[in-house]
């Protein structure tokens, strides 16, 4: 089993990725998902998270406020550090569980983490796979896509590790300034890659 790491800044298309190597094969686990799930009604999760911040992050229905509880917390690192010391052991005990699932020797299962680098698991993994935009661009998709003002979105991006702190770590970069097209000729060239160091541990197909 190849075990990668893919991560990247906020908007800078990981979850693209993550289906463009969905689709050539990989097995995804996807954080950002998890941590929904982690904080579904009824949930332990949300539970802490009620205690911790009030109701007042609540929408009609009992649902999480994701706007409302951003809008507490990417503005107060001590208020993000202790949301974080909520989610992040829920979402990586949920994470262990389904990798645990996976049978075949010899998948490539991608973890797709937007804080990797942030909790420190970029030693966790066999190959780190980093979606790389610059940052004007980060910001305008970011206000685009949530509807943040430019401040709101500078905000999010800074709570986050920097740039260049992801590009140290990384094996493999994705860079994500074009078009869809362009974006999974970068992503097919990097499965390749991956199907290379899995034929290296021993399955005998690096194609």
């Amino acid at each position: 089993m190849i075990r990668v790491g893919l991560t990247g800044g906020i908007a800078s298309g990981k979850s693209a990725v993550g289906e463009l190597l969905r689709q050539h094969g990989a097995l995804v686990i996807d954080s950002d998902q998890l941590a929904r799930d982690v904080v579904a009604p009824g949930s332990a999760g949300l539970a802490a998270v009620i205690e911790r911040f009030g109701e007042g992050i609540l929408l009609p229905d009992g649902g999480l406020d994701r706007a409302a509880l951003g809008r507490l917390v990417f503005s107060d690192d001590a208020a993000r550090a202790e949301l974080n010391a909520i989610i992040h052991p829920r979402v990586r005990a949920a994470a262990t569980t389904l990798e645990a699932q996976v049978s075949d020797p010899y998948a490539i299962v991608v973890h797709m983490i937007p804080l990797l680098v942030e909790t420190g698991q970029q030693d966790s993994f066999d190959a780190l796979v980093v979606v790389d935009v610059d940052e004007d661009t980060q910001r305008a998709r970011l206000m685009a896509r949530n509807d943040l003002t430019e401040d709101e979105a500078q905000a999010r991006i800074d709570s986050q590790a920097s740039r260049t702190d992801r590009l140290r770590v990384a094996d493999f970069v994705i860079r994500n300034d074009a078009g869809m097209e362009e974006l999974a000729d970068r992503t097919h060239a990097v499965w390749h890659e991956l199907l290379k160091r899995r034929g290296q541990q021993g399955d005998g197909c690096g194609c």
